[in-house]
């Protein structure tokens, strides 16, 4: 299979609808990172998702719909702070986990009576879900576990002959995955942290909680089980307290000649000026935004990849912790 990467136009976005209503896959971007997506309504479209991928089956897919989507054929039991919620946060990194109606298939939710719907703000992905106007089930165009995809080029690393069309909207400017919330309670409850914070859904809603998963209980949301985010080349990761000894292991393994970059933000930038650097910013938007793809670049420079935690590690840097605590902290 020729794996094509084209700028979102009437043309490709033609040819998208086309792979899409014939069972296929397209990726696309998102404000957060590039997205693998079928026809959430075609169960064996969406099985490719997780063949392709190599994504674990008990992995629930969120649904992306345009803004003009009615949500109401898809899902059912919607709470007021739900509505709240959407009128503040959509489009934007916030998927909402309802009561599904069933329409979409089953696999979509790994046999779980729920189904998370998000609507991204990327123009170019309001564009692709405006011409197919059918909800599309996506996670990350990668390859499963590997660090997400924030540029065509990323995807097309990945998953090169594995799929027809990749819609290049540019560098995803969010960086991190979308918040999933719970909205199937009398209060929302967080199962992913992200761009939205906890505290921004208690402003809103009343109240937040955070789920905190119990052994053997079924996934309910992606990136809570399996490891993620994972460069292929050697990690390790030292809290801000410990950015010294992280220090001081860079230059020791540098001087035994191995590949060690240190990824850091700009307290820790400025504190030792490393010479090799994979440097993440300057404050949370900036880290999140950069994460992946630091990761991305560091697995071609180095053959090891220090990774110093920011000190700041609550709002969006919950999510940003979780991220790099999969990709580095094993």
């Amino acid at each position: 299979m020729q794996t094509q990467i084209l700028k979102p136009d009437e043309s490709s976005l033609s040819a998208a609808k086309k792979i899409i209503e014939e069972g296929g896959l397209v990726a696309f971007p998102t404000e957060t990172v590039y997205g693998l997506g079928a026809n959430a309504f075609d169960g064996e479209a969406v099985k490719k998702i997780y063949e392709v991928k190599g994504r674990p089956q008990d992995n629930p897919l969120i649904v992306h719909v345009h803004k003009d989507y009615d949500i109401s054929r898809i899902v059912c039991d919607i709470p007021d702070y739900a509505k709240k919620l959407a009128e503040k946060y959509l489009p934007g990194p916030l998927t909402m986990v309802f009561k599904s109606k069933g329409t979409v298939s089953p696999v979509v939710s790994c046999g779980l009576d729920t189904v998370g719907i998000r609507v991204p703000s990327h123009p170019d992905a309001q564009k692709f879900l405006k011409t197919v106007d059918l909800p599309i089930a996506a996670p990350s165009a990668n390859v499963s576990k590997h660090v997400s995809p924030v540029t065509a080029e990323h995807v097309y690393a990945d998953l090169n002959g594995k799929i027809p069309l990749i819609l290049d909207g540019g560098k995803c400017t969010g960086g991190i995955e979308s918040t999933v919330l719970d909205c199937t309670g009398n209060i929302p409850c967080v199962l992913r942290s992200g761009l939205v914070t906890r505290e921004m859904i208690a402003e809103v809603a009343g109240d937040c909680g955070v789920f905190i998963p119990k052994a053997g209980e079924k996934v309910r949301s992606p990136g809570m089980k399996y490891k993620h985010y994972s460069p292929n080349c050697r990690t390790m990761l030292f809290s801000f307290a410990e950015r010294q000894k992280a220090f001081e292991e860079y230059k020791k393994q540098r001087g035994e000649g191995v590949d060690a970059y240190l990824m850091c933000d700009g307290d820790v930038a400025r504190e030792f000026n490393p010479e090799f650097m994979l440097f993440l910013g300057n404050n949370e938007d900036e880290i999140a935004a950069n994460l992946y793809d630091k990761l991305r670049e560091g697995e071609k420079v180095a053959t090891l990849i220090i990774a110093v935690a920011p000190e700041k590690q609550d709002g969006v840097m919950t999510g940003v912790m979780n991220r790099l605590s999969k990709a580095c902290g094993g």
